[in-house]
């Protein structure tokens, strides 16, 4: 049964599709069977994985039940996509009046559950519906903070979140661990960044950190996670470290 990881920051920018992307390559890479849902309506993690983001079956047909998830699933050779499209838009406001509304994703994952080892959510950069629907259907988070100066900042917003969700919706919700991105070992201000992300999360925060690397940037543009992109660049050899640090933390 997959343990499902929803990918949150409230604060965009921070590498949330980027790691969504990347993680599921490596750990499809190393043996790992994995489903990427792409929670975010910019679609951004479905067309990074070579997915076209226009098509008309995805993630949102499978939240309102038109279509069972496993129906909706693209296959590729980097790990399996749940795709997001435009429809996902204006599901936060369509999801308002529906029953159970926080638990939809949960409903609609469960199902496929059985079929992967991990499941991993990118969440829109925002604290809204479908973020809240994500934590609910999700076993932990992982925090992407980026190494610069208003790193965090919202933070503490995210986490009084995740304190509301595990006390009224979803009691087994649990940090998986906080990943440092767009790190300058060169200068002082990414430093002194990482120091205070271990003082506010210690022992969650992931030795592996992914540098600021222009390879990453460009991957997603040729439909390709950096493992296929240039898998000898820092920021391949970054995310295979951080595959294989998550992958001993969840026991494999």
């Amino acid at each position: 049964m997959a343990r499902t990881i929803a990918v949150v920051n409230q604060k965009g920018g921070v590498g949330k599709t980027t790691t969504c992307v990347n993680l599921t390559a490596a750990l499809t890479e190393a043996g790992a069977k994995v489903l990427l849902c792409d929670f975010d309506p910019q679609a951004n993690s479905t067309s990074g994985m070579g997915v076209d983001k226009t098509v008309s079956k995805g993630i949102y047909s499978a939240l309102i039940g038109e279509i069972p998830a496993v129906e909706a699933i693209a296959h590729t050779r980097y790990g399996d996509v749940l795709p997001s499209n435009k429809a996902l838009a204006g599901a936060g406001v369509e999801l308002i009046g529906m029953e159970r509304r926080e638990y939809l994703l949960r409903d609609a994952l469960d199902p496929v559950k059985e079929l992967y080892d991990v499941i991993l959510i990118d969440c829109p950069p925002s604290l809204e519906l479908l973020t809240l629907d994500a934590l609910c259907a999700a076993d932990a988070i992982l925090v992407p903070v980026q190494c610069e100066y208003f790193a965090l900042e919202g933070l503490s917003d995210l986490m009084n979140t995740v304190r509301l969700v595990r006390r009224s919706l979803n009691p087994a919700l649990e940090l998986e661990g906080v990943l440092l991105t767009m790190y300058d070992g060169r200068t002082n201000l990414a430093m002194q960044v990482a120091e205070e992300v271990k003082h506010y999360f210690p022992g969650k925060v992931y030795a592996a950190v992914i540098p600021r690397n222009i390879r990453l940037s460009e991957a997603p543009s040729h439909g390709k996670p950096i493992s296929a992109y240039d898998r000898t660049s820092r920021g391949a050899e970054a995310y295979s470290a951080f595959a294989a640090e998550f992958l001993k933390r969840q026991g494999a």
